[in-house]
């Protein structure tokens, strides 16, 4: 057959190992017929074979092995001693089994032989008679092996052409047994080390190369540069393991923790076959275990609990393992009582971990992100299971010392995930080298989703200011910017007010680096960092260039999360204070284009956040369209409707305006963000119309400023109940 089933081929593998020894075994048993050690390993692995051949549903092999282990059994208790007759047909067994593997292998099934004069010999013996004559007959497949090994009689001359063309068919095929082999894992590790050293010497080579107008030199570089590359990635491709080598263990132990907690858990696995380094699996066994134990023992409520919330008396636990973006992403999520945000802040500050006005400035997954620190926990007594907080920093820690990243998501009372971003090796990644006051850095290529050049005169009107954050609007979306310079506390050596932006995603979300200038891209062997330089939370390693230079390799998770607060667009407070005082003099706006070429001007005070949501997470309750975001339920105005346009734009995104007051927001639906006016404008009420406050000059054209309120109004009526204090910056004008 062409195909074996993946556990078949297993099975076949491993037995075929099993006979081996068998033989072995059995006639080392023959020379000491005493040793219970040898009658314990051949009982075991008939055992074994037994067991699986049942579970397979092969029959005739089932009923070979079965009889052949209460022969087994009678020698190991005592009951029967060790003779020829009894290594004979022991060894029968083994042929038969043998060929009945075969048969498996080449037709998928045990085909017709007849078993019965091996099973009725060993039987013949277990009753204390003699066994029929004809199990000392070797099998075929015995006599085959036997001439096959003998040395050969030799022959004329015309009868070895014949001979030769009969071993070709045998010679190409390959047996499953053969198929696979067994090897240190030392091995693999120091094979994985000398192609790392022969990349490094492979981009010496290439860039001297070119660099010289050697014809033959270059075809030779070449030529290495590809044999390197194949090498590279089939050393790769046998490091490689199934994540489900490492959940296997785990239904075991959210089975007993959920036990002796008095819980009911159901565990539900996706993506076992997702594959991962074998250093890394090693690397993430105990974080991941031990997220597992605290999600059943802390995340999950008991039934009695579960039942007064409304939920189902078993919890679920979910763990998901899948691909995205050369990285491996492992969730490890529970549908328990979630983590309370509000009493995590207060635990810091009750701690001296964090102070009052640090907290304040936190967004909520900043403050999740504090259950990481060292000696942080919010249980009310501390179990000998787990403790969120006792361990959690060590999780951290381990992760984020394979270059992967943890983030936290909870919904108070729905539930709590623990994400793990993890790549896929350590040892050789892709990467784009950049330039930044003159030294250079590695960016990984799995970070990078483009490069963006502006011209001096483009960039002075292109980048903008929001809320005292640089951002740049690419395709309508505006992207933050952070400069590199400024992050490693360097001058930049750009003067011709060009500027590079490499368009990077970390966590889920997009930003900007503001470089000095691309160099070129190539695989680089990572180098682990020394403690000091690991401490700055600035770089993921180091790796030496095809000139010979050192270059660090930047850590764009950790950049995100140090310099780009996740909320750069987010309205600041104190801010939006300042522009309620002083909002009679000057508005700062946003522009957004809706269908008909018409446009609105948004007071900036009111918007909370730019987002982009799928269509299809737009929901319906009642006649009112709602949308879930943050833990929460916004209803959402489509401006189009509201102003009876229809709209231009298409694809699967909308555009939409956040707005937040208090602890309750809307999403505002535009077509496109067209600008954002950042200097005085003069504010117009003379002419008002439906949703209209008046109008404003912007860029010399005169653009309807909306009323908010009157629009939030129209998509929930009870939007400001709960505020006395109106917060719309238009209402007093």
């Amino acid at each position: 057959m062409d195909e074996i089933d993946e556990i078949v081929q297993e099975f076949l593998v491993e037995s075929h190992e099993n006979l081996d020894q068998l033989d072995r075994d059995l006639v080392a048993l023959e020379r000491e017929p005493g040793s219970r050690d040898l009658l314990g390993s051949i009982f075991r692995t008939i055992h074994t074979i037994k067991g699986t051949s049942g579970f397979l549903a092969f029959g005739k092999l089932e009923a070979v092995t079965h009889v052949g282990e209460n022969l087994l059994a009678r020698l190991r208790d005592g009951k029967m001693s060790m003779t020829p007759q009894t290594t004979d047909v022991l060894l029968a067994m083994v042929d038969t089994v043998r060929d009945l593997l075969a048969t498996i292998e080449q037709q998928g099934n045990e085909g017709d032989p007849d078993v019965s004069a091996v099973v009725e010999a060993i039987t013949a013996l277990l009753e204390g008679k003699e066994p029929a004559p004809a199990v000392e007959v070797l099998p075929e497949a015995v006599v085959e092996a036997v001439a096959a090994a003998a040395v050969p009689v030799p022959e004329p001359v015309a009868q070895a052409a014949p001979v030769v063309e009969h071993v070709d068919e045998p010679a190409a095929r390959r047996s499953v047994a053969d198929s696979s082999i067994r090897v240190d894992v030392d091995l693999l590790d120091n094979l994985m080390q000398l192609v790392g050293e022969l990349v490094l010497t492979r981009n010496q080579i290439v860039r001297q190369a070119g660099d010289q107008q050697e014809v033959e030199l270059t075809r030779s570089a070449q030529r290495l540069n590809l044999i390197a590359s194949e090498l590279q990635e089939g050393v790769m491709k046998t490091r490689m393991q199934p994540i489900d080598n490492l959940w296997s263990k785990l239904p075991r132990v959210v089975r007993d923790l959920g036990a002796h907690c008095g819980k009911q858990v159901s565990l539900t696995m996706v993506g076992k076959e997702t594959e991962l380094d074998r250093t890394l699996l090693e690397a993430v066994k105990d974080p991941l275990t031990h997220l597992v134990r605290n999600a059943v023992d802390h995340g999950l409520e008991v039934p009695e609990d579960r039942i007064a919330a409304g939920k189902a008396a078993e919890g679920v636990l979910t763990l998901r393992a899948y691909h995205q973006g050369g990285q491996v992403v492992v969730e490890v999520s529970d549908d328990g009582a979630g983590i309370d945000s509000d009493r995590v802040a207060a635990k810091a500050i009750e701690r001296g971990l964090r102070t009052q006005a640090q907290v304040a400035q936190m967004s909520p997954a900043d403050v999740l992100q504090l259950i990481f620190v060292p000696g942080f926990s919010t249980a009310a007594a501390v179990t000998n299971v787990s403790g969120r907080g006792v361990g959690m920093d060590v999780v951290k820690t381990n992760i984020e010392g394979i270059g992967g990243t943890i983030e936290v998501e909870s919904v108070l009372g729905r539930g709590t995930t623990c994400r793990l971003r993890i790549p896929l090796t350590l040892a050789i990644v892709p990467a784009l080298t950049v330039e930044c006051a003159g030294d250079r850095y590695a960016i990984p290529q799995v970070s990078l989703l483009e490069l963006v050049a502006l011209d001096a005169d483009r960039a002075a009107n292109a980048v903008e200011d929001v809320n005292g954050a640089s951002v740049y609007r690419l395709r309508g979306a505006l992207l933050p910017l952070v400069r590199l310079a400024d992050v490693l506390g360097v001058e930049s050596d750009r003067s011709d007010g060009h500027v590079l932006i490499a368009v990077l995603q970390a966590d889920g979300k997009r930003f900007g680096l503001v470089i000095d200038r691309v160099l070129s891209t190539e695989e680089i062997v990572v180098k682990p960092l020394g403690s000091q330089l690991k401490a700055i939370g600035t770089y993921s390693g180091a790796t030496i260039l095809g000139d010979g230079r050192v270059a660090l390799i930047l850590d764009v998770q950790a950049l995100a999360r140090r310099v780009l607060n996740t909320d750069a667009l987010d309205q600041d407070e104190d801010s939006a204070d300042d522009a309620r005082a002083t909002v009679s003099e000057s508005l700062r706006l946003l522009v957004a284009g809706l269908g008909e070429n018409r446009k609105v001007a948004i007071p900036l005070s009111s918007v909370t956040r730019l987002e982009n949501f799928d269509r299809s997470a737009v929901e319906r309750i009642g006649n009112r369209e709602v949308v879930q975001y943050r833990g929460g339920i916004l209803p959402v105005v489509r401006l189009n409707n509201y102003y009876g346009v229809m709209s231009d734009r298409d694809g699967d995104e909308l555009v939409v305006v956040i707005y937040t007051v208090g602890d309750r927001s809307v999403a505002m639906v535009v077509d496109q963000i067209v600008d954002i006016v950042d200097e005085a404008a003069e504010f117009h009420d003379e002419v008002t119309d439906h949703g209209v406050l008046g109008s404003t000059l912007v860029r010399d054209r005169i653009v309807e400023v909306l009323d908010v309120r009157a629009a939030i109004l129209s998509a929930d009526p009870t939007f400001y109940a709960d505020h006395e204090v109106q917060p719309e910056l238009l209402e007093a004008m």
